[in-house]
């Protein structure tokens, strides 16, 4: 009965998703105020039929019901409680639900938090994520159901083991907060260009949305990459795999946004630039949608082989970006920009930074489904592998760091060289420094791309705090708006995290050996001594645990990699055993046992990694200080204090 309450509910989901878009859009253009006044209360009952829809799902994991066939796909008798909740998004059917459903609480967030926004303009965009919702729930009601029934099963087929993680229970949630997210800087993107209204208050209003959804999309991509280090036991954090890249594009065209946004706000410029960019970044959330499900690439992240699904949201990505750049076409007359800067101003920086941030996209986007095209042209099998994107990446990401540095520094309208240098020259000149003599003195071995790496780090940390140093001499530390305290620390994060990158990819030892109990091998100044390895058993799963003793200088510590069979999978799971420090991770996997008691043992010494997920962490705090600035709160109060006054003076009237 329950998986039929869900079934309804998203049906009406799906009523109200289209009350919702052709009312609110209809309305506006009509100027029809009491079709306008539909938005609001559309998009909260929308919300709450799709929590009931997502709840009832969760709720048949909970309790076996192995009569719905995606229960029975994604979830077995023997499968943790944490698992049975994390298994309703393991699947295709599952996780479109949950996009669904973080859809309506992003146009839920938006009725709630937009009273200082005119209501027309927030009734464009409530039609808009209405619009986009219909889309998404004819997708799920039409091929994917979660609902569908099948004749009670004894027993389910699990979860896939690789899904069986804590990183993997929140991972999804997180990357879909901000792949979704992104739908609400595109919908006041379409809302401006539909009202004729592309001034500064349309990219007042969409930075905090975007900043939130550039917040999420960090996390979960960070999530994402941490998962793939600890679980896959192949020591590595990003592989550059498609279902990575999908995710990692809109997050390089919303850190453009984000900018642009804020220079379209302060200046008025860049405002056919920003709506490209808001087109653009939800329209690749939309790729990777298809990428992930349409079946075409494999991947161990891809939920679905289905062609048909991948026509249709194919189809209905045409519709959005056809949609939206005819849109854009109509009106690009009101959406020109007639603000003067010169080549040296922050205006041209952040312009470069743009570019330079687009130019990476490409980069990815082009090595993404380049393969896809060559083997759907009959053209044979073609694999663009990681060697390609490290070279574009580093020679395009060098200038977009150095560039990062000095745009902050720059004057609006229009600077002078010789005050740019005065400002970043002893940044410059610390940085080279620092480059040299840490990849000469406190690594292993010189190394240049080691000492372009720091010195780019500490290039980036100089001049964020020359620009600290700066706020500081113009005003108190309390008057210094969170928004600036984001960048700083936004900038801080990139600092640590190519650090992070850099040493760890020039550094890292690894070594693929054969063990028996009683032998050791060295590593990195390390002893590792393989001491036994015993049976285990687990809820839904059996396997072999090592423990292996690291020692150096005094220091011990004791690691246990196991090796894990799934009972109805039968797939074999490898759990590295890790320590990890500030400076440098230890790692250990266990193989295939070689007979003899001895094992294939994978050991790594992995330098300064942790800094990569530092960085990310640094970054979303940035983030969530943009997003928090006390100027968006101070609009709401304004907003409340207007609304209570006019209800006290039509109480006096009446």
């Amino acid at each position: 009965m329950i998986p039929e309450i869900g079934h309804i509910a998203l049906i009406l989901a799906l009523g109200i998703a289209v009350i919702q878009a052709f009312f609110p859009l209809a309305g506006a253009q009509l100027g029809i105020r009491s079709w306008v006044s539909v938005a609001r209360p559309a998009a909260n009952l929308q919300m709450l039929f799709m929590l009931v829809a997502f709840g009832s799902l969760m709720y048949a994991f909970i309790d076996f019901d192995f009569s719905v066939k995606y229960v029975a796909t994604n979830s077995n008798s023997k499968l943790p409680t944490i698992y049975r909740v994390s298994a309703v998004w393991g699947g295709h059917e599952g996780s479109l639900l949950l996009w669904a459903a973080i859809l309506a609480v992003w146009g839920f967030a938006v009725s709630l938090f937009s009273r200082s926004i005119p209501d027309v303009m927030v009734a464009r965009v409530l039609g808009i994520l209405g619009l986009v919702s219909v889309g998404f729930l004819m997708f799920t009601l039409l091929t994917s159901n979660p609902f569908e029934r099948i004749p009670m099963q004894a027993d389910g087929r699990d979860l896939n083991p690789l899904l069986q993680d804590f990183g993997l229970a929140v991972h999804p949630p997180m990357l879909y907060m901000g792949y979704v997210g992104l739908v609400v800087p595109f919908a006041f993107a379409i809302a401006a260009m539909l009202g004729g209204r592309l001034d500064a208050a349309w990219a007042r209003w969409s930075r905090p949305w975007t900043n939130i959804a550039w917040l999420f999309l960090t996390i979960g991509i960070s999530l994402g990459s941490w998962w793939a280090y600890y679980e896959l036991g192949w020591g590595g954090w990003w592989f550059w795999d498609p279902v990575e890249n999908a995710s990692f594009m809109p997050w390089l065209v919303a850190t453009a946004l984000m900018h642009s946004l804020a220079v379209t706000e302060k200046r008025g410029a860049f405002k056919a630039w920003t709506v490209l960019l808001a087109i653009f970044a939800f329209s690749l959330s939309l790729l990777g949608t298809f990428l992930v499900r349409s079946g075409v690439l494999t991947s161990v992240h891809a939920f679905a082989s289905d062609p048909a699904r991948g026509v249709f949201i194919l189809a209905f990505l045409a519709v959005v970006v056809g949609g939206s750049l005819v849109l854009f076409a109509v009106r690009g007359k009101s959406i020109r920009s007639y603000v003067s800067f010169d080549l040296l101003s922050r205006e041209s920086g952040l312009l470069l930074n743009n570019v330079l941030l687009i130019v990476v996209t490409f980069m990815v986007l082009l090595g993404t489904v380049y393969p896809i095209i060559h083997n759907a042209f009959g053209w044979g099998n073609l694999s663009v592998g990681k060697p390609y994107f490290d070279l574009f990446f580093v020679i395009l990401t060098v200038p977009l760091a150095i560039a990062l540095g000095a745009a902050q520094l720059l004057r609006w309208k229009r600077d002078t060289v010789s005050n740019l240098f005065s400002k970043v020259r002893t940044a410059l000149i610390v940085s080279v420094i620092a480059g040299v003599a840490a990849a000469a003195l406190l690594m292993p071995e010189f190394s240049l791309s080691a000492a372009l790496g720091i010195g780019i780090g500490v290039w980036i940390v100089c001049t964020t705090g020359k620009a600290i140093r700066e706020q500081l001499a113009a005003r108190s530390f309390s008057a210094i708006p969170r928004g600036f305290w984001g960048m700083a620390f936004g900038h801080i994060g990139v600092a640590f995290f190519a650090v992070g990158i850099t040493l760890t990819s020039v550094y890292s030892i690894e070594k693929d050996i054969r063990l028996a109990p009683g032998e050791s091998y060295e590593l990195g100044g390390f002893n590792f001594a393989f001491d036994k390895v015993n049976d285990i058993s687990g809820p839904n799963y059996s396997g072999n645990r090592g423990t292996i003793t690291i020692t150096r200088d005094g220091f011990e510590t004791i690691l246990h990699p196991e090796k894990r069979n799934y009972f109805s999978s039968g797939m074999p799971m490898t759990e590295a055993g890790i320590d990890a420090g500030f400076t440098r991770d230890l790692f250990v996997a266990l193989g295939e046992p070689l007979g003899d008691g001895a094992w294939a043992v994978r050991l790594y010494h992995k330098p300064f990694i942790r800094w990569i997920w530092l960085g990310t962490i640094i970054m979303a705090l940035g983030g969530f200080l943009a997003a928090t600035d006390k100027r968006y709160l101070r609009m709401a109060s304004r907003a409340r204090r207007n609304r209570r006054q006019a209800a006290i003076t039509a109480g006096a009237a009446a």
